[in-house]
């Protein structure tokens, strides 16, 4: 999964190293949808390396390193889409309406 996942980067020296780094610890999968969601995804993220994201993103509190940037967003609906068949089953995937969907965006928003 990993090989496939990383494919674009299977010429890189470092390619092992990555797939090395992901498979240390627990990963948690995550889809998003939303306006704007991609977007909005790689602000929380913060930039790739740890040390030049701000304070209160992701790699800006827990990362150091532009290698081990601890997070992954798509970068385009079409990367997403490709990603979402990738890590989950289509009825892993639901549609709902949380509690507080009213509130999120303005009435003529979504």
């Amino acid at each position: 999964l990993l090989s496939e996942h990383y494919a674009h980067l299977s010429g890189k020296p470092f390619f092992q190293r990555v797939k090395d780094s992901m498979m240390t610890v627990p990963v948690v999968v995550c889809c998003f949808e939303g306006v704007d969601a991609i977007q909005t995804v790689r602000t929380l993220a913060g930039p790739t390396n740890g040390r030049l994201a701000a304070p209160g993103t992701i790699r800006g509190d827990y990362s150091m390193s532009f290698q081990e940037n601890i997070v992954h967003a798509s970068d385009s609906p079409e990367t997403a889409a490709i990603e979402l068949k990738r890590f989950f089953k289509p009825e892993e995937i639901f549609d709902y309406k949380q509690a507080t969907f009213d509130y999120l965006y303005a009435n003529d928003e979504y």
